[in-house]
């Protein structure tokens, strides 16, 4: 069980890396699309705490970063469960009788050449900022290539500027140097069933290493790959020696991906809403009881209970490949459209009747559960809904109730939620 949160438990900030002004405009251009503006802020702030570049802070209470955020108490937290996710911070609790104590340790973001090369973060950072602004900001941090054919190197060596010199054999541990943390992926392979479904001789005891297991789980991550077929893919990745190569490993995932999907790229079909995104907690009427509900079902799974448990065809899984990566809707928002969507065409996911209104969903931005909600309300009623060339067979009739009432608490009946919500249980 988490630990709750009170405003007056105690926080030291602890710098365990080199911080500077590149890494600001890193987490500002690349993390924040990822984590959202409220996590950047709290690292900010955690960062100014240390006050004048000392190492530790002095101790402080987390009604300060309530005041200095402008924040509650639970947005901060999931600031800081972000933060903690991407290897930015490291978070230790010392439990007391009267206030919790916490220790809040500040990595250093990875360069902006590891970031675009990290499997996870390069692939998340391209799903939440759209292709056209991924390869703007890919631009934006390549390096300068200058021709120098026509000059000649003349850079003086060390032995040539200056005299030998003993050296100093004793090793500086103790001098802060950059330190970087690992993104907390929690693992979803086993390494033990991978191990046993392979052929003897064909692995050894270096095999599975370290860095190895932590790049298998990343790739099951983003692609969405179980243990039994990330056993196949390895199979194929492996050396006369024994060792797994893994730019091989990388390439055959993502192919595998890419034929299953028709070659999209992965894309956040399997993913929630973005904690950023999503409602403040504690609406408990049936329209905040169903905003939950789209916010904390994966598109996938939201499609498979509608379609009574069975499988998305890869038609439909096309349709909402379309809608995340061409008009960039998160989860939620997908989940809002296909409910919408499948209740006007008499069940069915017309992609011409969805693209109709995902495009002028991404022309207005619209990214969060409410917003989309709202939209629907004033835009697609019955006298105006979008022209498709299956516009004779939508039925109005089994629109959903939010989309028609008005300035009412309950838009939901109490059978349609808990036939959602039953629906929704078994994907929980």
């Amino acid at each position: 069980m988490k630990n709750s949160l009170l405003q007056a438990d105690i926080y030291t900030v602890i710098n365990q890396s080199v911080l500077t002004e590149v890494d600001k405009q890193v987490l500002i251009s690349l993390y924040e699309p990822i984590i959202g503006s409220t996590a950047v802020s709290l690292f900010l702030t955690l960062w100014q705490d240390l006050e004048k570049g000392e190492l530790i802070s002095r101790d402080l209470n987390h009604h300060h970063l309530m005041v200095t955020l402008k924040k509650p108490l639970n947005e901060i937290e999931i600031a800081r469960h972000a933060l903690e996710a991407v290897g930015l911070l490291k978070t230790y609790l010392k439990k007391k009788e009267n206030n919790n104590e916490y220790l809040y340790e500040l990595y250093s973001p990875l360069s902006a050449y590891e970031f675009f090369n990290h499997p996870v973060l390069s692939t998340l950072l391209l799903n939440n900022v759209g292709e056209m602004e991924y390869k703007y900001l890919n631009e934006y941090y390549k390096k300068i290539i200058v021709n120098k054919k026509e000059y000649e190197e003349i850079t003086s060596t060390m032995n040539e500027t200056f005299k030998s010199v003993t050296p100093y054999e004793k090793e500086n541990e103790d001098i802060r140097k950059r330190t970087k943390n690992n993104i907390n992926i929690a693992e979803s392979i086993d390494f033990d069933f991978i191990v046993d479904s392979l052929p003897k001789g064909l692995i050894n005891e270096k095999t599975f290493n370290k860095k190895v297991k932590e790049l298998i789980n990343q790739l099951a991550f983003v692609y969405n790959v179980d243990t039994m077929k990330m056993s196949d893919l390895i199979r194929m990745s492996i050396s006369d020696i024994g060792l797994i190569d893994k730019e091989k490993l990388i390439q055959v995932v993502r192919k595998n991906y890419e034929f299953n999907t028709n070659g999209s790229l992965p894309t956040i079909v399997y993913r929630t809403q973005p904690e950023h995104l999503k409602a403040p907690k504690g609406d408990t009427s049936n329209l905040g009881k169903m905003i939950t509900v789209f916010e904390n079902t994966k598109p996938y799974d939201f499609l498979r209970c509608k379609n009574k448990g069975a499988k998305p065809s890869q038609r439909e899984l096309k349709i909402l490949e379309l809608l995340a990566i061409n008009y960039e809707l998160p989860p939620g928002v997908i989940n809002v459209l296909i409910d919408y969507a499948i209740r006007v065409n008499d069940g069915k996911l017309n992609q011409n009747y969805l693209e109709a209104i995902a495009s002028t969903w991404k022309r207005k931005g619209i990214k969060t559960v409410p917003d989309a909600i709202e939209v629907l309300k004033k835009n697609y009623k019955k006298q105006d809904m979008p022209k498709t060339k299956t516009a004779s067979k939508v039925k109005e009739v089994e629109a959903p109730g939010w989309i028609y009432q008005e300035n009412k608490d309950e838009v939901m009946t109490e059978e349609e939620l808990r036939e959602l919500e039953r629906d929704m249980e078994v994907f929980k």
